[in-house]
């Protein structure tokens, strides 16, 4: 069922991010606590995305190796900082096809979009929502995958200048009435906002001073984790974050 995490705060190395913490999303793809019985290890790929300067649309890699593999992205997140990070390992849902493009983060502009989750019913349940979709969308979708096919219903009403939350609710109410019991933590940021959805799956927030994280599973044992209550939105910044019931 894939983890994910975002970051927003003082510029920190991907290594410290995602790779070093007791918990990060590398001790999360060969041991995660939470899936929910969504799976026991995310070795189907990763990803990370992250805005190299202020206003600058973001830098992505993704692989469709185990993160535990990648030396490289080792290599790479020990030298590359960033003040806005997004990073995910992924379990590939079964008959879902497991190459690099699968992987999140997709991006668009300055977008990075995470799905930790599965829609029931693929496709056939999506079918009626991607209507509305642009069919020029649909046909260049990064990999053929109910989070891709999810990322096409966001963007599209990201890119028409809907309300970045009102999107992420909307979409999960929308997925919830033609897929009933989909599991739909969406993670989105723009550099500066994150917004992420908790939807039958487990999501945390941690907000100190000048930064803030919000994770599929807390990174650290720190007890200033707040679990995100189920059916409901995230919006956070550096120094905040909000919980609104969806």
């Amino acid at each position: 069922m894939c983890r994910h995490l975002a970051y927003l705060g003082p510029p920190r190395t991907l290594a410290v991010l995602l790779l070093e913490p007791e918990h990060g999303l590398l001790a999360q793809s060969y041991a995660p606590a939470d899936m929910r019985g969504g799976g026991t290890i995310n070795a189907d790929g990763f990803g990370a995305g992250w805005y190299p300067a202020s206003g600058a649309d973001p830098v992505r890699v993704r692989s469709a190796k185990p993160l535990w593999a990648d030396t490289s992205f080792a290599a790479l997140a020990g030298a590359t900082s960033s003040g806005a990070v997004l990073g995910a390992v992924r379990s590939a849902t079964v008959g879902m096809p497991v190459v690099e493009t699968a992987a999140a983060p997709f991006t668009d502009g300055r977008w990075l979009f995470s799905h930790n989750g599965v829609v029931r019913g693929w496709p056939g349940s999506l079918a009626s929502a991607a209507a509305a979709v642009p069919v020029t969308d649909l046909l260049t979708l990064d990999a053929p995958t109910d989070s891709a096919a999810l990322w096409a219903l966001v963007r599209a009403r990201l890119r028409a200048g809907d309300d970045p939350a009102e999107v992420l609710a909307t979409t999960c109410e929308r997925v919830e009435r033609d897929a009933p019991g989909s599991r739909l933590n969406l993670l989105l940021t723009d550099g500066s906002t994150v917004w992420a959805t908790a939807w039958w799956h487990a999501l945390a927030v941690r907000t100190g001073g000048d930064h803030t994280t919000v994770a599929s599973e807390p990174t650290h044992a720190f007890p200033d984790w707040i679990p995100v209550p189920d059916r409901h939105l995230v919006v956070a910044r550096p120094g905040g974050h909000d919980l609104h019931p969806i």
